[in-house]
């Protein structure tokens, strides 16, 4: 297995999108537009179109949504432990959580795909089920209780919108039907497949227009710490909770993808609404990316 042939045009594709994002092609107005349409419509499809062909009797569900939660808990009870001598300022250590838990969906499910093909496609399902709604609870109670918005909505608005998520709703319907035993209609089944086909190129363009250079340099201890958490500690937790828990190839490799990958986007939104410190965020957001240049390669190349 080349890892490295198969991250590197992941980023390729970031910095692609980066580039084009400065020199406002096809437009600055594009690319908000461009992450909602495969956010709300692409990526669901690609979903949904991947579990309804998966036979999910052959894989460990249960162990792979354990260890990925054990890994997320322990890496932020941990946070909370160190918290007095990490930072003391509440909305910069939101920024350093998010950073440490929160992780791209988008360059998860395009190295999955990469590595694994269509059965890591499915068993990215199993992971976003398990690791979206657990790092947005966790991220929500920690931005309410540290961020400087003391309007901040609480875990009950944090549940109800889990509940419209297009992934989380997309990953329901698909496991759904499948088992049920729901076969579509291949007409049906070919636009899902062909609309999917187009959410993973332009997912990573829309993570790479997302990025600001001239925050990377902001607070950069707190980006080394929230980095460190988040590219070496969250997915060697995670290989030894898989191990314990008898996972193995495909499954245990998801399982890494999905803790080695680097901090969402979307957690700058999140830290501007709740009043995190987003400036910060789009400090930790942009090094993590581009260390994961280098830290993907070499985790997942050495542990799998």
């Amino acid at each position: 297995m080349d890892v490295l042939q198969t991250i590197t045009p992941i980023f390729l594709l970031i910095l692609t999108g980066f580039v084009l994002r400065r020199a406002s092609f096809p437009s600055l107005e594009f690319w908000p537009q461009a992450e909602r349409l495969t956010y709300y419509v692409l990526f669901p499809a690609l979903l949904i179109d991947k579990l309804t062909s998966m036979h999910a009797g052959q894989h460990p569900l249960l162990a792979m949504a354990a260890c990925l939660v054990a890994a997320i808990c322990l890496v932020a009870a941990a946070l909370m432990a160190v918290r007095p001598r990490l930072q003391s300022d509440g909305p910069a250590f939101t920024s350093i959580f998010q950073g440490a838990i929160r992780p791209n969906t988008y360059v998860g499910l395009s190295a999955a795909g990469g590595l694994f093909g269509d059965e890591g496609l499915s068993l990215s399902a199993v992971a976003l089920m398990a690791v979206i709604p657990t790092v947005n609870v966790l991220c929500v109670l920690v931005l309410t209780r540290h961020g400087r918005d003391t309007r901040a909505r609480g875990l009950r608005d944090t549940v109800v919108q889990l509940g419209r998520n297009p992934l989380i709703l997309a990953c329901a319907a698909g496991f759904a039907l499948n088992g049920a035993d729901v076969t579509l209609p291949a007409m049906l089944q070919e636009g899902l497949h062909i609309l999917g086909s187009a959410s993973l190129p332009l997912g990573l363009l829309a993570v790479g227009a997302g990025l600001s250079f001239s925050a990377a340099l902001d607070g950069w201890r707190d980006v080394i710490a929230s980095s460190l958490f988040k590219l070496l500690a969250l997915p060697l937790l995670a290989f030894a909770a898989g191990r314990a828990l008898g996972l193995s190839g495909t499954p245990l490799g998801v399982c890494l993808i999905f803790t080695a990958v680097p901090v969402s986007v979307s957690s700058y939104i999140l830290a501007r609404v709740l009043g995190g410190d987003h400036d910060r965020m789009a400090a930790i957001i942009t090094v993590q990316t581009m260390l994961a240049i280098v830290s993907m390669p070499l985790l997942l190349g050495l542990l799998l």
